[in-house]
């Protein structure tokens, strides 16, 4: 009965999520039946994410698709699968040990950011809007739990609302996008849209209405201005972890579903959506980098520069490019990796109540901890996009993309904000090494938070110093 509606290679295609999902189960129900199951079921996602991310890289070379096309197979599913397990692994990592240190160190913790990494991978393949939905929705609520972990935070439990609230409003917007799209063209496989795209687009205006509230419900998930509001308060209440993982996957998710869902009428260049999707860019990069100046909390510094970074990542998109293309997903990477190891970084120097986060706490961090302070000069520099870090390339390839695209004054823009955003970047490598420690307390840096932190640190200088390692793959995808 079940072969009338898929095959055998369908469960093959989708084994990274089937995988991951199965080790989610497998964890709740641990989680369940063994009581303090916390370092069990850490084990339990390690081996998890793994096992899923062998079934991506075996699937690489593939390019197909299951389940009637409403999944991709291989290639750029593969891709984005290794970044979503690669930043919840060094989630996890960093988790063990902040969790223990904040005496909440519940099993529910692991389970939820299993199944959060599972939406985020069925975005990443998603070949039908359905899809998407289905991905922000199992992604959103998992986010919305795990912001307000820590309970008996008042902060978190302010995080954990407004996220919620804000986010079904979005969700409002995305799912009527879909319905506009499916009512016009009759299909909401991305395939088929793309088939009668041109078409459709010149004779059915409603089609680029329901585009335009799939752009809104998905710049929410980006965190790209004006549907911003959200990001500090969120990003300061939930826990440090968390906050790193809805930075990095979350986003890297959101971005993933942007390119599958606009690839098609980018690349033909309507003037609509270039105009619209080049002034989100622009106010991004201005929103964000202006506000981050003001930012004497180092979460809430990060929570506004996360803004700008959508906004250089639309500009990729903006292009319309498989340079575009490329450079956002090159860009998601190293973002990945350096604003996770930055918030593993804050992680470890936060104390037990939330204290620690003042930017001036960190000041003669290099005469106390030199490798934790030397690591987060690493994460500040390449956000800022200085060489030889990931961060300058992936900014090289979005402005790049943008003047080969006549779209030179948004390239020109996105320059001038980094040099804004070097400003409050490197005051912090300044308090750190320039100024007199305002406390001899004893930082402890567990060893699974150090382990991360190290592959954070060594992945943004190698893919700094060999681009062409990720490039060259990306190449055969775009």
């Amino acid at each position: 009965m079940f072969a009338d509606y898929f095959q055998f290679t369908d469960l093959i295609g989708a084994s990274p999520i089937l995988m991951l999902s199965v080790f989610s189960v497998i964890a709740l129900v641990v989680n369940a039946a063994v009581h303090n199951s916390g370092k069990l079921l850490f084990g339990i996602g390690t081996v998890g994410i793994v096992a899923s991310a062998a079934c991506a890289i075996a699937l690489f070379p593939t390019n197909a698709t299951a389940f009637s096309q409403m999944l991709l197979v291989g290639g750029y599913a593969s891709m984005f699968d290794l970044v979503f397990l690669s930043t919840s692994l060094l989630t996890l990592m960093l988790s063990y040990p902040y969790l223990q240190k904040e005496e909440y160190h519940f099993g529910e913790y692991y389970v939820l950011v299993l199944l959060a990494t599972v939406g985020m991978m069925m975005m990443g393949s998603a070949g039908d809007l359905i899809t998407i939905f289905i991905g922000v929705e199992i992604m959103s609520v998992c986010f919305y739990v795990l912001a307000g972990f820590i309970r008996v935070r008042q902060t978190a439990n302010e995080a954990a609302l407004k996220y919620f609230l804000l986010g079904a409003f979005a969700t409002g917007f995305l799912l009527y996008g879909i319905a506009l799209i499916y009512g016009t063209t009759g299909t909401t496989n991305l395939f088929s849209i793309a088939s009668i795209f041109p078409m459709a687009f010149s004779s059915q205006p409603v089609v680029a209405i329901g585009f335009g509230l799939l752009l809104i419900g998905l710049g929410f998930k980006v965190a790209a201005a004006p549907f911003h509001m959200w990001v500090p308060d969120v990003y300061e209440g939930a826990p440090t972890t968390v906050t790193g993982l809805m930075s990095t996957g979350g986003k890297s998710a959101a971005f993933a579903a942007l390119i599958l869902a606009f690839s098609l009428p980018m690349s033909l260049h309507d003037p609509r959506f270039v105009t619209v999707i080049a002034v989100l860019a622009a106010a991004s990069m201005i929103v964000g980098n202006l506000l981050s100046l003001a930012q004497t909390n180092i979460k809430r510094m990060l929570a506004y520069s996360s803004i700008a970074h959508a906004g250089y990542m639309l500009v990729g998109l903006a292009s319309g490019t498989s340079l575009g293309n490329q450079g956002i997903s090159f860009y998601l990477i190293s973002y990945a990796l350096t604003n996770l190891g930055a918030f593993g970084v804050v992680s470890v120097f936060e104390k037990e109540n939330g204290g620690n986060l003042a930017n001036e706490d960190f000041a003669g961090l290099a005469a106390r901890r030199p490798v934790l302070a030397a690591l987060l000069a690493m994460f500040m520099f390449s956000l800022t996009g200085l060489p030889p870090f990931a961060g300058f390339i992936g900014k090289y390839l979005l402005f790049s993309a943008a003047v080969q695209s006549h779209l030179t004054w948004l390239a020109i823009l996105g320059v001038m904000t980094s040099l804004f955003s070097a400003y409050y970047y490197l005051r912090i490598v300044v308090l750190m090494y320039f100024r007199d420690p305002v406390s001899n307390e004893t930082i402890d840096i567990p060893k699974t938070a150090m382990f991360s932190l190290a592959l954070s640190g060594f992945g943004i200088l190698l893919l700094g110093v060999l681009p062409a390692l990720v490039l060259n793959a990306m190449r055969s995808i775009f």
